[in-house]
């Protein structure tokens, strides 16, 4: 059996198994890492756009025409849409260069 980072040495001599379903099981690389990581942060990423449309959103209309607050608001929307815009581009440039090299680093993710 492989170890990941450590061992696990039992009274008695033995040593723990890894437990079922575990996602980096045996020997690794960072393919694999990154290809159990990547829905994740997409899934994060996604879930901080919605709550800074929202927020912005919230702010620019209860403005109530305080030109500081609605240029807050349009501000907190731009900022969002730009790194929505960051988050959608890395993950693309990501698979074309999997494809490119031939590798598959995000092959989980497809």
């Amino acid at each position: 059996m492989t170890h990941l980072l450590a061992q696990l040495k039992l009274p008695g001599g033995g040593s723990a198994a890894y437990p079922e379903g575990f996602l980096f099981k045996g020997n690794a690389g960072i393919g694999a890492i990154v290809s159990n990581a990547l829905p994740i942060v997409i899934g994060l990423a996604g879930l901080g756009l919605l709550l800074m449309l929202i927020l912005g959103g919230y702010t620019f209309l209860t403005s109530a025409g305080d030109a500081k607050k609605m240029e807050e608001g349009k501000q907190r929307l731009t900022f969002a849409i730009v790194g929505f815009l960051i988050v959608f581009g890395a993950y693309w440039v990501v698979q074309i260069l999997g494809i490119m090299f031939g590798t598959s680093i995000t092959s989980g993710f497809r």
